[in-house]
């Protein structure tokens, strides 16, 4: 696989990684096999996939678990190992359909490292992110906790997830920002207005969850119905079948696409995100075999400007992303 670098000043890694959560975590819980999952994350580091992104609260706890074994017996030095702190798991409602709450306490940061450490079985990771900016916590706060990791060689690199370009320059002024995890797909672009050009300004690694629409862009999503009665997805807007059904235009502007180029929707539309920069490395997460391998070969698609610009031109989404 083609390699770019983590930023400017960061280790090389594929131009496609691997987002580990639905291994253990929000999709699809009957679909999973924790020795399929293993083996997954180790043929993607044949493949050349080797920026394996995890977090704390998947699961909560097991995801770590799971790619710690994984990665036991020789191939955690093939990868560059991320994992996120400063989420935790509580109370789903109407208004937080995640369940999920914001800790970015300074002395949660310090424990978790080392709770991660232990789960994932190494001395350090080579990322080390926070996972959302917590509002009752000044970033400056949370940021000098994970520059500690640094300082310790608990962590190689630090990142954000979801900041705005107002809190990447005030944790820069603390320690400098490896990387930001944002969310990034053909329907999902908020971040195209001001996130990622700041970052590849500043020489900041951009690092799309989601790249795929959720699943959605594959095509392989054509009903609410469809989906497991504790998928997550249940739970989304842009799931709901009203929304669902205008977004299935959207999907098959994709499918056209990939057939005049011989390619599957999944590699159009990650060729696509591949192409809005430089450092732009997507994790689509997978835990079956055959898609992990029609995701790594987007690598090799390079989409023509005529291709991209019908990409761009697409309408937006309906439905809000949560």
């Amino acid at each position: 696989m083609r390699t770019t670098t983590l930023g400017s000043t960061g280790p090389e890694v594929g131009v496609i990684g691997l987002g580990c959560m639905g291994m253990t975590h929000a999709y699809d819980p009957d679909g999973r096999d924790d020795t399929t999952s293993a083996e997954v994350i180790r043929q993607a580091i044949d493949l050349g996939v080797t920026l394996i992104d995890t977090a704390d609260v998947y699961g909560p706890y097991t995801n770590e678990e799971l790619v710690g074994r994984a990665l036991a017996g020789g191939h955690r030095e093939r990868v560059v190992l991320a994992t996120k702190v400063g989420l935790e798991t509580g109370e789903i409602t109407p208004e937080n359909t995640s369940g999920l709450v914001r800790n970015g306490r300074p002395e949660h940061i310090r424990r978790s490292i080392d709770a991660s450490l232990r789960r994932l079985g190494t001395d350090h990771v080579d990322l080390y992110q926070l996972h959302r900016v917590d509002p009752d916590v000044p970033v400056e706060e949370s940021w000098g906790a994970l520059a500690e990791a640094v300082q310790a060689g608990k962590a190689r690199h630090i990142g954000l997830s979801e900041p705005t370009v107002e809190e990447i320059r005030r944790a820069q002024a603390v320690h400098p920002v490896a990387s930001v995890q944002s969310e990034l797909s053909l329907w999902t672009r908020d971040v195209l207005d001001g996130v990622l050009p700041y970052c590849e300004e500043q020489g900041i690694a951009f690092l799309p969850f989601s790249p795929l629409g959720r699943g959605f862009l594959t095509g392989s999503i054509t009903s609410f119905e469809e989906l497991a009665e504790d998928d997550f997805r249940r739970r989304l807007p842009r799931f709901q079948q009203e929304a669902l059904k205008a977004n299935l235009d959207l999907v098959a502007k994709v499918r056209a696409i990939a057939g005049q180029y011989g390619a599957s929707p999944a590699q159009v539309a990650l060729a696509w995100v591949l192409a809005q920069g430089r450092f732009v490395v997507p994790i689509p997460g997978t835990k079956t075999p055959k898609y992990l391998v029609d995701n790594a070969g987007a690598a090799d698609l390079v989409l023509p400007p005529e291709a991209l610009a019908e990409l761009d031109a697409l309408p937006a989404a309906a439905g809000t992303r949560y």
